[in-house]
């Protein structure tokens, strides 16, 4: 009896995919283009006390491990990477399919955050090196049970979700690449520009392992989608809205309480209103593309109240002078953002298997989380723009 494959909505299981892919190549090729930084760090510098002769002996042999660390990056990097391939496909029956995904992508993780750390720790060349050579054998060995463990997963897919493991893995080398150049472009020093490059790397093996998190939930959507409603939230409110000034006081009591009132009272009532109302009213529906749509239409929510009477301003004009438009804006603001967080917040646990609702939900207030840490800082941004 035939079959037909489960629908990957909005390509979600296509992209990550591609985003594993990028994250089983990109460590070992992070390592590979940093090869400046990692022989800038294996020079020793001669001593002055020593005569000619010695000198240009002791150079011989200091530099000795700046010449041979690109061989011995290559061996120590294919070599685990042919016999973990080989362990895993004897061994995979025997260990959890998630323990060696989500195993590997932490320890690479933790290979990476030693990395960026150790750029501001000073080491004699040998200690270097050795340390350098023990993370490339690490990296590389879990990366080849990662690479392994991810093409079995695809295998239990339709044909086409290889490819995007391949592409993903294709782009690695660009990807890394691009990161330096665009570290040495910054004009910061070697050392600098190295940390920044690994932080990077860091960010990508973090991000590869949220995707697999994601896999098996699919509720990316309701992740950006509440990500994106307090960004856009804590990104106006209240670094925009609290610096409206009424049109109307001249001088009186109203002056005094328009943003205690208007702003911030205001707005925690209809947020309130709307986060109450999902109780007895849940739409859209979970499936519904009118929930995202929704929820990306209120970045219009940024120039309107941009174009209100925010002061002091050095960039754009007061377009909406009368109190009542800031206060209607402010209405629909907040009642938008509890409302549609709400939803989202509920959903996302019901979008999972049962025993999966825990972490579902866990993963929802991360994404919470993210959302008001983006809207923090975007609010530098948006304020300076009025």
């Amino acid at each position: 009896m035939a079959t037909s494959s489960p629908k990957d909505r909005y390509f979600a299981v296509w992209m990550i995919f591609f985003m594993l892919g990028l994250g089983t190549l990109l460590p070992w090729n992070f390592f590979m283009t940093a090869t400046m930084y990692f022989q800038s760090r294996l020079k020793e510098p001669l001593s002055t006390e020593v005569s000619a002769n010695q000198s240009k002996e002791a150079g011989d042999n200091h530099s000795i491990l700046e010449a041979k660390f690109n061989n011995m990056m290559t061996l120590c990097a294919m070599l685990p990477l042919l016999l973990c391939s080989c362990l895993n496909s004897f061994l995979h029956s025997l260990i959890p399919q998630r323990l060696r995904v989500m195993g590997s992508l932490f320890i690479i993780l933790f290979v990476f955050i030693i990395t960026a750390v150790l750029v501001k720790v000073p080491l004699k060349p040998l200690p270097f090196f050795s340390i350098t050579v023990v993370k490339i054998i690490i990296n590389n060995s879990f990366g080849a049970v990662l690479q392994g463990s991810l093409f079995g997963m695809a295998g239990l897919l339709p044909t086409s979700y290889t490819t995007p493991i391949m592409s993903g893995q294709g782009l690695a080398g660009t990807f890394a690449a691009f990161a330096m150049i665009c570290a040495i472009a910054s004009g910061s020093e070697l050392e600098d520009a190295a940390f920044g490059y690994f932080i990077v790397a860091c960010v990508v093996v973090f991000l590869s392992i949220l995707s697999y998190i994601l896999l098996p939930k699919l509720i990316w959507v309701l992740a950006f989608s509440v990500c994106f409603t307090f960004t856009v939230t804590i990104g106006t409110f209240p670094a925009i809205t609290a610096d409206t000034q009424s049109t109307l006081a001249e001088g009186g009591s109203w002056e005094v309480y328009f943003i205690p009132v208007s702003c911030f009272l205001l707005f925690n009532l209809c947020d309130w209103t709307g986060r109450s109302l999902t109780a007895v009213c849940m739409w859209p529906g979970r499936d519904s593309l009118v929930l995202p749509v929704s929820i990306v239409a209120r970045v219009l929510f940024i120039p309107l109240f941009m174009l209100c009477n925010v002061q002091p301003r050095l960039h754009l004009p007061v377009f909406f002078q009368h109190d009542g438009f800031f206060i209607a804006f402010i209405v629909l603001f907040a009642f938008s953002n509890g409302y549609l967080a709400s939803l989202c917040m509920c959903y996302g646990p019901k979008n999972v298997l049962p025993h999966e609702a825990e972490t579902a939900g866990a993963i929802m207030a991360f994404f919470l989380a993210l959302g008001l840490a983006s809207g923090a800082a975007v609010s530098f941004l948006f304020r300076a723009l009025v």
